[in-house]
């Protein structure tokens, strides 16, 4: 098979998993209502907060859309491995580098675009709630942080994506990460306020802040990320190659 045939049959696989398209729309959605309640209640009041940070709290639902892109990552790989479907595939596509690459290039695009769609649409969804604390596009940072938090959530994704074919398991790449991201990397961060600058979470978040505070500035967390997330994959692709199906 083509190149371009790999990635179109990734791309109706994915696009006929319930639960790995249910993760995109979850995702989308999670971020932009989440973002938009939060701002409707609480936004005027909070942005009056001498200490709040108007650009960082525009973000606010994408603490709920990383557990989207974290769970389509996941759920988009781990149907590969029930009922036997990795054997199918490889069967199709016998080269496995190709077969890896193109999935996990459908799976990062696909995060990708809904990401940048919840980042900027969650952004100016916010605004229109915040009345004269409003912040636009010209300020300086938004689009910095818009266009990085969609980068964020695409590589959260692949970060669950390479986990998952490592341990072919969906539900013990959900079980490690979500736990993670929601509680220990704030216990850790509590703990060794230094090394937890690090984490792929706290790193990659840096870039939707104005100023950022710390070792990391808004790209290198975001490069940080990266690494995280190219480490997964680089593990991922190993255990594929050295693993039967």
């Amino acid at each position: 098979m083509s190149t371009t045939a790999v990635l179109h049959s990734e791309w109706i696989k994915i696009r006929s998993l319930r639960a790995g398209f249910g993760s995109l729309i979850a995702l989308f959605g999670a971020t932009l209502a989440i973002t938009l309640l939060v701002s409707a209640t609480v936004g005027q009041a909070e942005a009056d907060n001498p200490e709040a940070e108007p650009l960082f709290g525009a973000f606010y639902g994408l603490n709920f859309g990383q557990i989207a892109a974290i769970t389509f990552g996941a759920t988009a790989i781990s149907s590969e491995y029930l009922g036997g479907a990795l054997r199918v595939s490889l069967s199709a596509v016998p080269h496995r580098g190709l077969f890896y690459a193109a999935k996990m290039a459908v799976v990062g695009s696909a995060a990708l675009v809904v990401g940048l769609l919840s980042s900027f649409a969650s952004f100016l969804g916010g605004q229109a709630f915040m009345g004269t604390y409003a912040i636009g596009l010209g300020d300086p940072g938004a689009v910095r942080a818009c266009v990085g938090g969609g980068i964020y959530l695409a590589l959260m994704a692949l970060f669950a994506a390479g986990l998952t074919v490592l341990l072919r398991s969906g539900v013990a790449v959900l079980s490690l990460l979500i736990p993670f991201v929601l509680i220990v990397s704030f216990v850790v961060g509590d703990i060794a306020k230094g090394a937890a600058e690090y984490l792929p979470d706290r790193a990659g978040q840096q870039v939707l802040h104005q100023d950022p505070v710390g070792a990391l500035g808004p790209w290198t967390g975001l490069a940080v990320t990266a690494a995280w997330a190219a480490a997964a994959l680089l593990a991922g692709w190993w255990a594929l190659h050295r693993r039967d199906a």
